[in-house]
């Protein structure tokens, strides 16, 4: 694992703490976000409601334990 990926970071959407490869926003394409943050652009992109997006990053986070 690359030091990088073990660095703390703040999100500057949710403003919680993460770490490992951050997402880049789909907004300008160039800001780190966690990777909740860049999952909920992604759906949302798709269309998919706030409601739903919660549900399905629950499901993510039980799995990746």
């Amino acid at each position: 694992m690359k030091s990088d990926e073990k660095k703390q970071r703040v999100c500057p959407i949710c403003r919680k703490s993460y770490t490992g490869i951050p997402a880049i926003s789909r907004t300008d394409n160039s800001t780190e976000i966690c990777s909740d943050c860049g999952t909920r652009q992604a759906l949302e992109s798709l269309g998919v409601t706030a409601e739903e997006q919660e549900k399905i990053i629950e499901i993510i986070h039980s799995h990746a334990e």
